[in-house]
């Protein structure tokens, strides 16, 4: 039988699909322009749970000879719009098929759809909700994911995401990050998953800029209300680094390769543990400077407010603090975050300071009252805080900020220090 489609049957329905497929065993295949198509499954991963918690479905194609052909080529093979909806249908009815009768019963699968795809159709058009009528398998299984490019009509791409959220599917944005990506879509489309392409990963492996980067962007999607799922991870440091990064879900030849051999899928489980206990233990090493920072710096903060409350000047108390050669600037905050007088910089410093920041250097009235450690020393005074790096906005340079509140003539002020965050390695106990 032949398997192209009229161009004008823009929705090829269970009926016409149905004979393309072969049933062999608990396997289903199916036909396609002399082709063999066939499902492969590749786990995701829950890093809290250390298990798995889902499957994202991939066609894989097969010529008379069962020698493999590229993804790539099959997709070129449809020449209308209308064969590439019959591609799209007949491999998520040959996934679900296959799932039905998977022997996990509990945990997603995802089913990739592109906007164009998606968008050819019409709201009033109902094949997936008759394909999982058909199949049996329950929509809150489903995760559909829609890859992440431009499409003409982002009013009927809104629609038809509207639509696989009425059925009951979770929906996702695929490859979040690469070339077309932006927020827009997350606010109009308000997906369950974002999936992050792996370039951000590969990037963050080779940069700590982009690895900071990287985290940032999954807090922002978290705040936005959506779970993350990065992809791509092929080492242990790549795994490490989506630990750190606080995503949800991992996907990737790390942790398991797609195979068309489903009963075998879970076979071989990533170690989660084993991966978890490296990255506390590294935690532990990156936090260890921290308690050495406050160690290190506790009595020259003391000595110098000693000074400060007998009345000596800025400059003369913070003199052993700016003679260190990871600090940068010491300044002085009233109770209400406001600074008192301007910065104090560092002789090393300011030798170094950058032309083009000029306009950032003074900060006398400067309201820091918005930084966590600010808020952090007034609140516990007599405590010295340490933060994580952070950009410093006078510089825009990253840097550590140790914090003390102190009374001064009944007042509460807060004394701050700020260390070149690629420095602090030279701290020692």
């Amino acid at each position: 039988m032949s398997q192209s489609l009229p161009e004008k049957l823009t929705a090829p329905d269970i009926d016409l699909l149905s004979p393309m497929l072969n049933q062999a065993g608990d396997l289903w295949t199916a036909d396609y322009q002399g082709l063999t198509l066939r499902t492969a499954l590749q786990p995701i991963y829950s890093i809290s749970h250390k298990r798995v918690i889902g499957y994202e479905a991939l066609i894989r194609a097969f010529d008379n000879d069962n020698a493999a052909v590229l993804p790539i080529h099959l997709f070129q093979l449809p020449t209308s719009n209308a064969e590439n909806l019959l591609l799209d249908r007949l491999c998520r009815y040959l996934h679900i098929r296959n799932y039905t009768g998977f022997h996990d019963q509990l945990n997603w699968l995802f089913l990739n759809v592109s906007p164009q795809v998606v968008t050819s159709g019409t709201q009033a058009d109902s094949f997936f909700g008759q394909l999982l009528k058909k199949t049996g398998l329950p929509a809150h299984r489903i995760v559909i994911e829609i890859v992440e490019q431009p499409t003409d009509d982002p009013d009927k791409l809104r629609e038809t995401v509207a639509y696989y959220k009425q059925l009951g599917c979770l929906t996702a944005i695929d490859d979040f990050g690469a070339g077309h990506s932006n927020f827009e879509r997350i606010w109009n489309l308000s997906p369950d998953i974002v999936k992050l392409d792996r370039k951000l990963l590969t990037r963050a492996t080779e940069d700590d800029k982009a690895r900071q980067i990287l985290n940032g962007i999954v807090s922002l999607l978290h705040q936005s209300g959506c779970l993350v799922l990065l992809e791509g991870v092929e080492t242990r440091d790549q795994a490490l680094i989506a630990v750190d990064a606080d995503v949800d879900f991992v996907q990737g030849f790390y942790f398991r390769k797609p195979s068309i051999l489903l009963e075998e899928i879970s076979a071989r489980a990533p170690d989660l543990d084993l991966l978890l206990n490296e990255y506390k233990s590294q935690s532990m090493v990156t936090r260890d400077p921290t308690r050495q920072l406050i160690h290190h710096f506790s009595d020259d903060f003391r000595e110098a407010i000693t000074k400060l409350n007998k009345g000596v000047g800025l400059q003369r108390a913070c003199l052993r603090l700016l003679e260190h050669p990871a600090v940068s600037r010491c300044y002085l905050v009233d109770d209400k975050g406001v600074q008192i007088e301007d910065t104090l910089v560092s002789e090393a410093m300011a030798s170094g300071l950058d032309p083009r920041f000029r306009p950032l250097e003074s900060t006398t009235s400067a309201d820091w009252y918005r930084q966590q450690y600010l808020r952090q020393a007034i609140a516990q005074p007599e405590s010295l805080q340490v933060t994580t790096p952070y950009l410093c906005i006078t510089g825009a340079y990253m840097c550590v900020t140790l914090s003390l509140g102190y009374y001064c003539q009944g007042e509460l002020r807060v004394l701050c220090c700020d260390l070149i965050a690629n420095s602090i390695n030279s701290v020692r106990q």
